[in-house]
């Protein structure tokens, strides 16, 4: 038979199916029914996140949980584990009827597990001495006056060199011919690093900017 619930909680199931559909199997969404505390679930969604259904009994740690945060506060991004051992970023959001009585409550719990890892990984990856760079960064410069004049103007753009396109690498080789720049010794070769791209690039770069003077 199927389980009687609250209709504003069954007007929830649709939003909370959305939710689950939009962010994939490690987002589990839970509705939960105030009613009958002890099998509050009226409805859950990828479930296999914390190893639940509609059936699951509340354990009485979790109802001693939702006893000290049902003063009707939402509670947002608090972080747990599941009984299956996987990182949680949560979310509980209170219901109440039109009397402004808390009937349930929707949970969104998603596994971020995988992702401390790859943060982990991309931490240790990125990991830099930072007095080597700084001696690396003296020898690289041509000059301050260079260094300073090509990073500002690359700094422009908001976003890394390797995401710009060929127009916009253009734009500003024009921008530092326009400023003088490769009339300093060394900076076709310094403003190519900087780019990414070959020095020729940057010899072809400026024959058409010239060309079209």
């Amino acid at each position: 038979m199927k389980k009687a619930i609250h209709p504003i909680l069954e007007k929830l199931i649709p939003v909370a199916r959305g939710v689950a559909e939009t962010f994939g199997s490690n987002c589990e969404v839970v509705i939960h029914d105030f009613s009958d505390l002890e099998y509050s679930i009226a409805a859950i969604f990828n479930g296999h996140v914390t190893g639940r259904t509609v059936e699951t009994k509340m354990t009485e740690t979790v109802m001693k949980q939702i006893d000290k945060k049902i003063d009707g506060e939402d509670v947002y991004n608090y972080t747990g584990k599941s009984t299956l051992g996987r990182e949680l970023k949560s979310t509980t959001s209170f219901i109440k009827d039109m009397d402004e009585k808390i009937i349930g409550c929707m949970c969104i719990n998603f596994d971020i597990t995988d992702m401390i890892s790859a943060k982990n990984i991309l931490s240790e990856l990125c990991k830099v001495n930072e007095e080597e760079v700084n001696v690396i960064g003296e020898i690289n410069k041509v000059n301050d006056v260079l260094y300073d004049i090509v990073e500002n103007t690359i700094h422009k753009f908001g976003r890394p060199v390797i995401y710009l396109t060929k127009d916009e690498k253009v734009s500003i080789v024009k921008d530092l011919e326009d400023k003088g720049v490769f009339l300093i010794k060394g900076a076709i070769d310094y403003v190519a690093n900087s780019l990414q791209v070959s020095r020729y690039t940057i010899y072809n770069y400026l024959d058409g900017i010239r060309e079209g003077k």
